[in-house]
């Protein structure tokens, strides 16, 4: 049975002020195009754990959201897009990818302080090996600490003095309205940031394609052919989304040789040693009617330069990076 007609269309999403910002911005778009909709909270075993990522499993912010769709309890989920594993579900479609926010990462530090201005043993805070793997391959002596926790208690950590600074992403700062503080955002050349991050995916059941019509009218293409570009690489690499790997896709205006403007499709990708002894990069461009080829063209380049042997690099002695 379709959601859609004289019912209330319920959004899924988890607890957090950024989970619910984002749901939010869906729920808007739908009432002002004449649905009525609303959020429905679910907890997820991401949100009721402290432990790493790495430790609880790929799609712990995610498979409760599912469940809640494929029982009924709610109609649509939004997810934080580089949360989902890339590994196809075929109960579900990814109705719409609204246009996405910056996706660079951010450093929040002490003082006003830029990544280069931290002083040799700053402890600096992430949860993500991915960024954990490439401050190291800068060479800043930077002590680099385990994170959890929602915005405000990794936003909390520096603001109590017990970090000097703590690195997220943009996007979520911009959600909840705080770009205030961000003390530097960090270019690709620096950091390249996690596979679809800063995008949101709008998801239903794949039978309800009356739904999937409606929802289709929030998509945006360039956000989703850079998103599927870059999701591609992850899954060619087959690494999940804590691997240490970064990419980012946009779609760049070019001209032919008749003066003609056309789009492109510009995707880099890179894989790291966890340790931070080596960073491997790459890139292309083509057509984003192909952005899935693109990515995975990109990746398999990554894999010729050795990212399948960095990836597998370890720190001994330690099992939560």
């Amino acid at each position: 049975m379709s959601a859609v007609g004289t019912r209330t269309l319920r959004i899924g999403t988890r607890g957090s002020e950024l989970a619910t910002t984002q749901a939010g911005t869906v729920r808007d778009a739908l009432i002002s195009a004449g649905h009525d909709a609303e959020l429905v909270i679910i907890k997820t075993k991401g949100d009721q754990s402290m432990e790493s990522v790495e430790k609880i499993g790929v799609g712990v912010f995610t498979a409760e959201l599912r469940e809640a769709l494929a029982d009924g309890r709610v109609d649509v989920a939004v997810h934080s897009y580089k949360d989902l594993p890339t590994a196809r579900d075929e109960r579900f479609t990814i109705a719409a990818i609204p246009p996405r926010e910056d996706p660079r990462d951010a450093l929040v530090a002490r003082d006003g302080l830029v990544l280069g201005e931290l002083p040799a043993g700053s402890k600096v805070g992430t949860s993500a090996p991915r960024r954990t793997s490439q401050l190291r391959a800068l060479g800043l002596g930077l002590d680099i600490q385990p994170l959890r926790g929602n915005l405000q208690r990794r936003l909390g950590k520096v603001e109590s003095g017990e970090l000097d600074a703590v690195v997220l992403a943009r996007a979520g700062l911009a959600r909840i309205g705080r770009l205030d503080l961000i003390t530097e955002s960090l270019e690709p050349v620096q950091m390249l940031p996690a596979p679809a991050q800063g995008a949101l995916a709008v998801e239903c059941l794949s039978v309800d394609t009356a739904l999937v019509a409606i929802l289709s009218e929030l998509d945006d293409p360039n956000s989703r052919a850079a998103v599927t570009a870059e999701r591609a690489l992850l899954a060619e690499l087959e690494a999940g989304c804590t691997a240490p790997v970064g990419a980012i896709a946009e779609v760049v205006e070019s001209l032919d040789d008749d003066g003609r403007i056309f789009d492109e499709l510009s995707v880099r990708g890179c894989a790291a040693a966890i340790d931070g002894s080596d960073v491997i990069r790459t890139g292309a461009v083509g057509s984003p009617e192909n952005a899935e080829e693109l990515g995975r063209s990109v990746a398999r380049e990554l894999l010729e330069l050795g990212a399948g042997e960095l990836m597998n690099v370890t720190e001994a002695g330690d099992a939560d990076v």
